[in-house]
């Protein structure tokens, strides 16, 4: 797993490795730059620039950030690159490392300028503003930004593109549409939550120093990380001598009335997420769809989902399922009358959201110890926890972390960035995945994919953080085969297997 902070945090590891470890800022600030001067020479030699094309605009403020990039200008000008440092903001606002990095380079030749240079740049470095921006751009500040954006060239933003919130991904008035971010020691979480993540461009996370190392001093670890490994080593090992009992039974409440498609797809997944035998509660009238499309698949009808819950290893409801008295009656008895796992999805969640007595239900279910897993999208989200969309969209980490400490539950907001929250601990967020998974059916088979992983034995926080991982890696194979305008919830299904 790689650790992700926010603001906050870095700041807390920084002053930890240089006043607890005694690694000198000027070291950190050095390292720093020579990362992204190397990111500068790999962007170079890719594009096989000539002499005469090596041009570099570094846009420095006056903090740190800033002081970053005089270095960087330095750096690349001993390399044969024409550097150019136009300087932004008052004389008055200078840190000390700003001042001291400006004196060394002065020995360089660097031109300085105060105004903004007329030439074209083959790169334009921004170091306006790091992660400490807390404030809206405006006025001068916000013109040097609308004019980076506006030239041509290559568009580095060093830590954080000037302009987006590092804990947040907000944009604070005006913001820096970068071609590259290169940052230090963690990814910052502005930098993977929208629209944060789509102004950074890609990403390119560097260590010069500020590593887990700082941990132990520091007494603490971040709050939040991601998967980046091969999904085969996260999931559930399987037995030689194993069979379908000990794979894991799943029971899926799902696929009533006109959509036995919802099903059909959470079936699917289960399988070939590895359960070794699914059980559909539906309706009479959708078995025989349900067993065409998988024959693999056991069948009972609604009435017998007792039965079902005394044969099952874990149940999985919601998809497909409606929200009429009879759904909520069996709601309601999973809740109260099982002890088994649970996954809630779809219906399932909106029947909770408009029940205070099934949000009690299961909020003292979760609070006995029961793993339960819910999986909201954000207008679900919005639903259960009372929040407008407008406040789930502008903090859905604190407002999914508050649910799951409400509910005691694992909590999986579903979107562009799902988080995975639980009532203690860490947070997962998910960097896989493609935009083509925004299509009707692709939660179903998150539903599938998490209750086969619970089923064979994982823990409930890691069931879900690693059943988003995959079905993020099959939507990306699926993407490859077919196209993201064509990747169907069908075929992210089959390529879960893959």
């Amino acid at each position: 797993m790689k650790y992700v902070v926010d603001a906050q945090e870095m700041k807390h590891y920084e002053e930890t490795v240089m006043e607890t470890l005694g690694m000198p800022s000027p070291v950190l600030m050095e390292r720093a730059a020579l990362a992204v001067a190397e990111e500068i020479r790999e962007f170079a030699a890719a594009r096989r620039l000539q002499p005469g094309d090596k041009r570099l605009l570094v846009v420095a403020g006056s903090g740190n950030n800033g002081a970053d990039g005089l270095a960087v200008a330095r750096i690349l000008s001993q390399e044969g690159w024409k550097a150019t440092v136009y300087q932004a903001g008052g004389a008055g606002h200078r840190t000390r490392e700003w001042e001291r990095q400006n004196k060394i380079m002065g020995f360089y030749p660097v031109r300085v300028v105060s105004n903004w240079p007329q030439e074209e740049y083959t790169v334009l470095v921004d170091a306006l503003f790091g992660i400490g921006l807390s404030r809206q751009i405006q006025g001068e500040y916000g013109e040097i930004i609308r004019e980076i954006n506006c030239r041509e060239g290559y568009k580095l933003s060093i830590d954080v593109p000037s302009g987006i919130h590092a804990s947040t991904g907000r944009v604070m008035g005006e913001a820096v549409r970068a071609d590259l971010t290169v940052t230090f020691g963690w990814a910052k979480k502005g930098l993977l939550f929208y629209p944060g993540a789509e102004y950074a461009g890609k990403l390119a996370v560097k260590e010069i120093g500020v590593n887990q190392a700082c941990f132990e001093a520091a007494g603490d670890k971040p709050g939040m990380f991601y998967y980046e490994e091969p999904v085969s080593v996260l999931l559930p090992p399987r037995r030689s001598d194993g069979h379908k009992g000990s794979f894991g039974k799943v029971l899926l409440v799902a696929g009533f009335e006109q959509m036995p498609g919802a099903a059909v797809l959470a079936a699917r997944a289960a399988y070939n997420a590895g359960a070794g035998m699914v059980k559909v509660v539906c309706p009479e009238e959708n078995r025989c769809i349900l067993q065409t499309a998988v024959p693999e698949a056991l069948w009972a009808g609604p009435e017998d989902w007792r039965q079902g819950c005394e044969w099952a290893d874990v149940v999985a409801i919601g998809p497909g399922l409606g929200r009429n008295a009879g759904r909520k009656e069996i709601l309601a008895g999973l809740l109260a009358k099982s002890r088994l796992p649970l996954v809630l999805d779809a219906d399932a969640l909106n029947l909770i959201a408009g029940d205070m007595g099934l949000q009690i239900l299961a909020a003292g279910q979760g609070e006995t110890g029961r793993s339960m897993i819910l999986t909201p999208h954000e207008g679900e989200l919005s639903r259960l926890s009372g929040k407008t969309m407008e406040q789930v969209r502008e903090d859905r980490e604190h407002v999914s972390r508050a649910l799951a400490r409400d509910l005691h539950c694992i909590l999986v907001c579903k979107g562009a960035r799902t988080l995975v929250c639980r009532e203690q601990g860490e947070t997962c967020i998910n960097l896989t995945g493609d935009n083509g998974m925004g299509t009707a059916g692709s939660g179903d088979v998150l539903t599938g994919v998490i209750a086969a992983l619970l089923a064979q034995g994982a823990e409930a926080f890691q069931a879900a953080s690693v059943g988003v991982y995959l079905h993020g890696l099959a939507g990306e194979r699926a993407a490859r085969r077919y196209g993201s305008y064509g990747l169907t919830a069908g075929r992210l299904a089959e390529a879960i297997g893959e």
